[in-house]
C-alpha cells in the first residue's frame, strides 16, 4: 500500500496539492511574494497528526459505543531557530467533553491512539518528542509523552538517497 499525491503550481507562490481527490490549497504570506490563499505547508503536518489521532480517539469511543458531547485538539509545533526551520517538539492538547462515566475510556483511547495506533505521531517521534495532554471537562487528567522514538525500517525502493 502507499499514497501519491500530486502538486501543480498555480501561479505565485500558490500551489494546489491532490490528496484522495481532495484539493489543498498551500500558498505564502503576501511579504514573501504569495497572495495567502492558502496555508504555508508546515502547519499541515500538525493538522495531519491532530486528524490521525482524532480519528482513532472517536473511532475507538464510537466502537465502545461511547459519545462525547464535544472533542477538539490543539497542536502546537516549536520550529527550530536557524535554517532549515524543522518542527524539534509537538504537543497535542485533546479537549473532551462527556459523561464522567466515560471519562476513564477517553483516557484510555487517548493513551491507546498515541502510544500505539496514531502513524502520523509515530513517524514524528522518529525526529522528535511528540508529548499530549488530556483535559476532560475543563480538568486536566492525564499526560503523556508516547513511546520512545524509535527508527521505522523502511524498505529500500531504489530511490536516490535524500528524494
Amino acid at each position: 500500500m502507499e499514497h501519491e499525491i500530486e502538486t501543480m503550481w498555480m501561479d505565485g507562490m500558490r500551489f494546489n496539492a491532490l490528496v484522495q481527490g481532495h484539493t489543498v490549497v498551500m500558498d505564502a504570506p503576501e511579504r514573501v511574494g504569495g497572495t495567502d490563499e492558502g496555508t504555508v505547508p508546515k502547519p499541515l503536518v500538525l493538522a495531519a497528526l491532530a486528524g490521525c489521532t482524532g480519528m482513532d480517539v472517536i473511532g475507538l469511543l464510537r466502537k465502545d459505543g461511547r459519545t462525547l458531547r464535544s472533542f477538539a485538539m490543539r497542536v502546537r509545533g516549536e520550529l527550530s531557530k536557524g535554517a532549515p526551520m524543522v518542527y524539534v517538539a509537538a504537543h497535542v492538547l485533546f479537549e473532551a467533553e462527556g459523561d464522567l462515566e466515560d471519562e476513564q475510556a477517553v483516557i484510555n483511547v487517548v493513551r491507546r491512539s498515541q502510544n500505539e495506533l496514531c502513524g502520523v505521531a509515530a513517524m514524528l517521534r522518529c525526529s522528535m518528542p511528540v508529548t499530549w495532554e488530556l483535559r476532560f471537562n475543563g480538568s486536566s487528567v492525564a499526560t503523556g509523552a508516547g513511546p520512545s522514538a524509535t527508527r521505522i525500517d523502511v524498505p529500500d525502493v531504489g530511490l536516490p538517497l535524500g528524494l
